[in-house]
């Protein structure tokens, strides 16, 4: 099996860094232990195509918006006819009001929707909304989980050592992005994650806490499933102290199920925020919840829900919803998690993977599943990740890198299957050199 020849690639890549900081228009195009960044020319289904003529199955996607692979007809199809009668009016259309009536009808928690155009905006949005509603100030956050950018946001989203977090009982807020401002985490109340009880104990000391934020399936680092019973738990506290819960389904919506992750463990929260995968690939993202909540804050945005997102949108979700399709990812998910497992105890490597509709997880130095952000820390072995995304890239998979995701879309195929495990057969001798 032949090494990739990438020197156009990296040749683009050091002409670009000379007028774009980084050379990357964002921190997840190129891994931190990648000297250069792959530079695609086009994408098609479940593949990408790089400059110098190399062809990759795609686990990527986008970073999970790419639900339906890449350029699918449908979207494409929508959009075109969108493009025809124009992509932005600042005023509402008949399409707004179908897809708004269409995600009521199919997420749990949503009796009224907002429009934003990224993840960021949208959590924004649904932390202003749970204070309006409540009164109070504090948000509850878990460690690892990632909510965005902004500066009340990106609080404790990663650590290298257990000691950086600190005691479960006083976690450290990290800050993760030179010139955040300190002051910001004043109202962010950090907790581990999957630990019921601990949750309990800050609950039980602060009478100011407007709502308990997280991933219900913590994607960003892990990814790390809830414990049994722990989702519904945590609605009970947050029902007892009258506390919102509110579910940031950027990653596991549409992904886990059409419904997202609280259809796909039947916990429903207050409010969810939801991105990625809802448009296809176009930018679009929203908060919904409740009626009497969702009324509180009326937010402005140039770009919220234009044209184009919606009409992709509307294309996007008309696919998910054909009879089998989330039956038929799992089954290739099932396919390459459990092909990893057999590779891993043939190469005599700790392998951990599974699968969860359009979402599966890989983990290296851990043959179980983790508890949680610390037990990641601890026991999974990140050097041997990075590692393997190295190599995969080079002998054509293309991977999530520093994390453990990978992202089934509905143009995977069974031989897609069959290469990719083919590929780390090859190259999984080489993570013991």
């Amino acid at each position: 099996m032949d090494k990739y020849n990438t020197e156009k690639s990296k040749a683009l890549f050091f002409e670009t860094k000379k007028y774009l900081v980084d050379g990357v228009s964002s921190s997840f195009h190129k891994a931190k232990n990648e000297e250069y960044p792959i530079c695609m020319t086009h994408g098609k289904g479940s593949h990408m195509y790089d400059v110098d003529g190399n062809d990759y199955i795609d686990y990527v996607a986008g970073f999970g918006p790419m639900i339906l692979g890449y350029a699918p007809e449908s979207v494409n199809e929508a959009v075109k006819e969108q493009l025809k009668k124009g992509s932005q009016f600042s005023t509402p259309t008949e399409d707004l009001c179908k897809l708004a009536k269409k995600l009521t009808e199919i997420i749990p928690c949503a009796e009224m929707v907002s429009f934003q155009s990224s993840g960021t905006e949208a959590n924004m949005h649904a932390w202003r909304v749970a204070r309006a509603h409540t009164g109070k100030m504090k948000i509850v956050k878990f460690e690892g989980q990632y909510h965005g950018w902004a500066d009340e946001q990106k609080v404790t989203i990663g650590a290298d050592t257990l000691e950086e977090l600190g005691p479960k009982s006083s976690i450290n807020k990290l800050m993760n992005t030179a010139g955040q401002r300190i002051d910001t985490t004043n109202d962010i109340i950090v907790a581990p994650w999957n630990d019921a009880e601990s949750l309990e104990a800050i609950l039980d000391a602060h009478d100011d806490i407007a709502a308990v934020l997280m991933e219900p399936y913590m994607c960003d680092e892990g990814p790390i499933l809830p414990k049994e019973g722990y989702l519904q738990a945590v609605k009970d506290m947050c029902e007892k102290h009258g506390v919102l819960l509110i579910f940031d389904e950027v990653i596991t919506g549409f992904r886990l199920s059409l419904g997202g992750a609280q259809q796909y463990f039947g916990v429903t929260p207050d409010l969810a925020i939801f991105g990625k995968a809802i448009a296809g690939g176009f930018s679009l993202s929203m908060i919904c919840g409740r009626r009497e909540l969702m009324e509180k804050v009326h937010p402005s945005g140039t770009f919220n829900a234009t044209p184009i997102a919606v009409a992709a949108s509307l294309a996007t979700i008309a696919e998910l919803e054909k009879p089998g399709t989330y039956e038929r990812m799992d089954t290739l998910g099932k396919k390459l998690t459990a092909g990893l497992m057999e590779l891993g105890k043939k190469h005599g490597i700790k392998v951990y993977a599974n699968h969860h509709n359009a979402i599966c997880q890989l983990q290296l130095g851990i043959d179980r599943a983790p508890e949680d952000f610390r037990d990641c820390l601890q026991n999974v072995d990140r050097k041997a990740y990075d590692k393997l995304f190295l190599l995969a890239t080079q002998y054509g998979v293309r991977l999530t890198s520093a994390r453990g995701r990978i992202y089934i879309s509905t143009a995977h195929t069974e031989s897609d299957i069959d290469k990719t495990l083919e590929i780390f057969d090859f190259i999984f001798p080489m993570l013991k050199k």
